[in-house]
């Protein structure tokens, strides 16, 4: 259904250690929050049909054939490489930067806790969800890396529908809990991109 283009070595490289980079920007966040019990925390187990949703659409971009065809030293061997590089440092940072900003609020699964603050600093200061966008620049970086650009006509429109399951009962985690505050916060920054979207 879907072809696949010729990539080059360069750009395999530097997704793979890209990758690897972003996994231990997930691990620093995940040690950051800690062990420990959480002190009435609500979670929204059903944000994991959206994770299981994301997942399927970022795994799409990397499922199928590869094609090393390209000359590492071409032109458009060097370009991928490039391209992913800044996807992929785009990524790690935006999501080191959120989940550093987060501290103990980090939680893969949408879920509040007792003592529970409304971060609007770092990346959440000009979007709501940064990690989300993190996410979507690994997808496109992957979809370069492995050659499949033309499942982007399939991996975004998923991806965009399991972002939206998690968005949905997130913020109404936060509404909930934190009411005016947190309308007032959704009112002037917006969900992904800066002042448009």
């Amino acid at each position: 259904m879907f072809g696949s283009d010729p990539i080059g070595l360069p750009g395999l490289a530097v997704m793979g250690l890209g990758f690897t980079l972003f996994l231990i920007a997930l691990l620093v966040a995940r040690a950051r929050k800690g062990a420990g019990p959480e002190r009435g925390a609500t979670r929204s187990i059903s944000s994991w049909l959206g994770i299981i949703i994301q997942g399927f659409a970022i795994g799409l971009m990397s499922y199928g054939p590869v094609r090393v065809e390209l000359d590492p030293l071409s032109r458009l061997a060097l370009g991928e490489a490039i391209a992913i590089a800044v996807l992929m440092g785009s990524a790690i940072a935006l999501f080191a930067l959120s989940s550093r900003a987060m501290g103990r609020n980090w939680s893969l699964v949408a879920r509040t806790r007792s003592d529970h603050d409304l971060v609007t600093s770092g990346p959440f200061r000009y979007v709501r969800h940064p990690i989300y966008v993190a996410l979507f620049l690994l997808m496109i970086a992957l979809s370069i890396a492995f050659g499949h650009g033309t499942r982007l006509l399939l991996g975004v429109p998923i991806y965009a529908v399991g972002t939206w399951f998690r968005i949905v009962r997130e913020e109404r985690l936060l509404h909930g809990m934190f009411g005016a505050q947190y309308e007032a916060y959704a009112g002037r920054v917006k969900r992904f991109v800066p002042g448009v979207f």
